[in-house]
């Protein structure tokens, strides 16, 4: 079972740049396709971006296209968002998880699909 850190959370003013990073252990990194979410306060997790296992594939919610990157490292078993020009609503806990590639039907917004997840990092912005 592959098991998750997520680091590179802070406070930063809005505008500012941060990037999260994803460290696996426990099983080969290139196994899995990797998700990030976040939670707001008060509010459900919601689905960030996704990567499939070989980074060729790259998906993003509306609300993050065209300011968040999402980029992995197999070799370092690393993942990583970089998240810019940030806004208070993208104020969350920052969630990394990864899905099996050896399930089908892989639905990479689908939360029920990723087997693992890490503990947060939390992400806040200030207007």
């Amino acid at each position: 079972q592959v098991r998750l850190v997520e680091s590179g959370g802070g406070l930063v003013q809005a505008g500012g740049s941060l990037t999260l990073s994803c460290a696996a252990s426990g099983s080969i990194f290139s196994n899995y396709d990797m998700g990030w979410f976040r939670q707001a306060p008060g509010k459900e997790r919601e689905f960030v971006a996704a990567i499939t296992w070989s980074g060729v594939a790259k998906y993003y919610a509306d609300s993050v296209k065209g300011r968040f990157t999402i980029s992995r490292d197999n070799n370092k078993n690393t993942g990583y968002l970089q998240v810019n020009n940030l806004k208070p609503e993208d104020t969350a806990v920052y969630y990394c998880a990864a899905h099996g590639t050896w399930m089908p039907n892989y639905v990479y917004s689908d939360q029920n699909q990723y087997r693992a997840w890490g503990q947060g990092t939390q992400v806040t912005i200030s207007s």
